[in-house]
């Protein structure tokens, strides 16, 4: 189970749906939810960027802890209307990556929005949150568009398996999700282009482990000129499906970046909830 969830905080678009799935897997598993704001830069680099202008430091610094406060107070509150019982705020002096990342240590879970290079508050552009924190923190991460709406995440999902040890973590993370779904779908995409991490009957030793767990789990092998992330996300729509699982960077990062690829199309395009984990 999930006890304790960390959700990234700040004034952005993304922040009421990053909430309300935050605070509906709280709900579902009565976690202690922890909001995480910070500041965008740490006191002493803000002193040294700004120390030789003609502002004053100390007062400028105030003002970006302020407004992360503020922040965290509206997240309070309205975690509180969505029925969570258990809330905390949390602020770091830090970039936003590196104070999501320390948080993420003492959580099973945390939730950010997809990466949209939306401004977080009036001092930083942040790119590429969901995607650091996969790569570099032990937790999962729960990637969530602006477009969600409350849908149950649990009920019908999606997982992307392609033998990889990402996507093996991934499913590791989200089986608290998977043993209560109504129905999983274990998705393998063009499985010929990887053929030596599946064996001669693809899909069936994962789905075998998932059923031991008492997943209710269906193999699907999907042939498609689709890229995977836009093929495993139609296998979800069509699905009706409220979650995809997937591993992040199974395939090297300088491949996925450059080229394109599955971490990529989701943490940017996904159109429903995304559980990461690398």
């Amino acid at each position: 189970m999930y006890k304790t969830i960390v959700v990234h905080v700040d004034d952005s678009a993304g922040m009421e749906a990053r909430l309300r799935a935050a605070a509906n897997l709280a709900n579902l598993h009565g976690a202690h939810l922890v909001g995480s704001a910070a500041t965008g830069t740490s006191w002493s680099s803000y002193a040294l960027l700004v120390g030789s202008m003609a502002v004053t430091p100390i007062e400028e610094f105030d003002a970006m802890c302020v407004e992360a406060r503020t922040s965290l107070r509206h997240f309070a509150e309205a975690a509180r209307r969505l029925g969570v019982e258990s809330v905390e705020e949390r602020l770091t002096e830090d970039e936003h990556r590196r104070a999501l990342l320390l948080q993420s240590r003492y959580a099973d879970l945390v939730v950010t929005s997809q990466d949209t290079g939306a401004r977080t508050g009036a001092y930083e552009r942040v790119r590429g949150l969901p995607q650091y924190v996969a790569m570099h923190g032990a937790r999962p991460v729960l990637v969530v568009p602006q477009a969600y709406g409350g849908k149950p995440m649990g009920e019908h999902v999606v997982v992307g398996w392609d033998g990889s040890l990402p996507a093996v973590r991934a499913i590791q993370a989200a089986l608290p999700l998977l043993v209560r779904a109504a129905s999983v779908r274990l998705a393998l995409v063009n499985v010929d282009d990887e053929s030596g991490l599946h064996g001669e009957e693809p899909g069936a030793d994962m789905a075998l482990y998932l059923a031991r767990h008492g997943v209710p789990v269906e193999v699907v092998l999907e042939k498609t000129n689709a890229a995977p992330g836009q093929a495993l996300a139609d296998i979800a729509q069509a699905g009706h499906a409220g979650l995809i699982v997937a591993g992040a960077f199974g395939h090297s990062r300088y491949r996925e970046l450059v080229l394109g690829g599955v971490t990529r199309y989701l943490v940017e395009r996904s159109p429903l909830p995304v559980l990461l984990a690398h």
